[in-house]
């Protein structure tokens, strides 16, 4: 099965990239993985605040995790495979396309306004090297047009 690979964030375009992704995988018989990260953390010498800003993290990371799932298959039907990952966001994806033969492409949405992002410009720069096709979502783009588009 091709499975779309697409990061989960705070930010509008991860929305799109996710619905850009859902669209792809309901016309192409494929799936969907969504990968929230976590960031690395530095080291906090007192364990207990350690914990517990992991721990914030990870539910924060959880929770838009299970709202994407939740609106992705109310809204084309596809369930999501969905994996929650600490580490620094380009070595977590490339081992998570490593690791999983069956992804097919990574799509990842860029900003409306600025800077695409870290991760979109991470990989564009580096796009030559990756194992699987890099689908860049402009974030501008209205729900009709990643609809037509997909």
């Amino acid at each position: 099965m091709r499975i779309y690979l697409t990061v989960i964030d705070d930010t509008p375009e991860a929305l799109i990239a996710l619905r850009f992704a859902a669209r792809r995988a309901v016309k192409t018989g494929g799936g969907v993985e969504i990968l929230a990260l976590l960031p690395p953390q530095e080291f906090i010498p007192f364990g207990g605040v350690q914990a517990t800003i992991e721990d914030e993290q990870q539910r924060h990371a959880e929770g838009l995790v299970a709202r994407a799932a939740g609106t992705l298959l109310e809204e084309s039907g596809v369930r999501p495979s969905i994996t929650v990952r600490s580490g620094d966001g380009p070595k977590v994806i490339r081992a998570l396309i490593a690791e999983n033969p069956q992804i097919a492409a990574l799509v990842l949405g860029a900003a409306a306004d600025g800077a695409p992002g870290a991760l979109v410009t991470h990989f564009a720069a580096d796009v030559g090297a990756l194992p699987v096709p890099l689908m860049i979502v402009p974030g501008g783009l209205s729900a009709e047009a990643i609809d037509r588009l997909s």
